[in-house]
């Protein structure tokens, strides 16, 4: 992420980094140190915690024809700017033809021990708005291509980057700039008895199941929310006939309720099994790590997904 936001900065002058503690101190994660040193502080901006006055200025800065950046220090406090992105940036462009050039950056997910209020998955909050496109990468190198491909987007994007990936898994990228198309699922596993389609820390918990039970499973990353990748989601249960939906949201009017749906009206006579979706509980996400540990999703993945091989 901050390779993919240092390379961009330094080929488009007009990228201006907007945020709370993101300059002198890098930012909560560190995702912007150093950046203050190389940009100045014209470029990047430390904001008072005001996120509706953050996201307005940047929609601002977008008119006069900036490409600003906005990091939520965690995704949760994006409800102060709520109304800023689901009424201004998302309907700009409706309204008078106006790019909405923002990207806001949401530090999101449970599983660190950060309680309530640090430890949401807000994707759903906004999966209802048109107008917004949401990108949710699960592994370093779809983070630095989808995050390039974000920034170049010409209207609205919330990025969403899950706090429990950040330092626990490596691997070799592209050193130079690249970027990954919006909209487009990945295959993670190719399998043929059942479909497990995820996205963020839910590809690591199907990785860690799939792999410790030498399971001959698919497992699909969908990498961009809104829009949904209708064809690989197709392809995919026309091959196995059986399908696992997984998130780390609570359980009830998240993304995979929306999947489901989709798969039932338009993929049904394909399927062997009914639809299975996997989510957290429907509670506020608990601070103490034992009671974290079985309020996510993870924690039912493994009796759901024996429930539909065994249909």
């Amino acid at each position: 992420i901050s390779d993919g936001l240092y390379q961009a900065m330094e080929q488009d002058k007009r990228i201006i980094l907007m945020g709370q503690d993101i300059a002198e101190y890098g930012g909560a994660f560190k995702v912007t140190q150093g950046f203050l040193e190389k940009f100045g502080r014209d470029r990047v901006i430390n904001t008072p915690i005001i996120e509706s006055g953050a996201i307005g200025a940047a929609l601002g800065l977008a008119i006069e024809g900036f490409k600003p950046i906005v990091e939520m220090q965690f995704s949760d406090f994006v409800t102060c700017g709520f109304n800023q992105i689901v009424n201004n940036l998302a309907k700009l462009n409706y309204r008078w033809g106006q790019n909405a050039d923002v990207l806001i950056r949401m530090p999101t997910g449970a599983g660190v021990g950060a309680g309530p209020f640090h430890s949401q998955s807000t994707e759903g909050w906004f999966f209802q708005t048109p107008g917004l496109k949401l990108v949710y990468p699960s592994n370093p190198t779809d983070a630095k291509g989808l995050l390039v491909a974000s920034i170049n987007e010409v209207n609205p994007v919330l990025y969403f980057e899950h706090k429990a990936l950040y330092r626990s898994i490596k691997e070799e990228i592209y050193d130079n700039i690249y970027s990954t198309e919006i909209g487009k699922g990945n295959y993670i596993k190719h399998g043929n008895t059942a479909s497990i389609i995820t996205y963020g820390l839910g590809v690591r918990w199907a990785k860690e199941i799939v792999e410790r039970n030498n399971l001959d499973i698919e497992i699909v990353d969908l990498r961009t929310l809104l829009p949904f990748d209708k064809d690989i989601i197709e392809e995919t249960i026309k091959k196995t006939n059986r399908v696992l939906l997984l998130q780390e949201d609570t359980f009830t009017g998240g993304v995979m309720a929306e999947l489901s749906a989709y798969i039932t009206e338009n993929l049904f006579d394909y399927l062997d099994a009914p639809v299975v979706r996997v989510g957290s509980l429907d509670t506020p996400v608990p601070f103490a790590t034992e009671l974290e540990a079985n309020f996510l999703a993870s924690a039912r993945l493994e009796e759901k997904l024996n429930f539909l091989l065994n249909y």
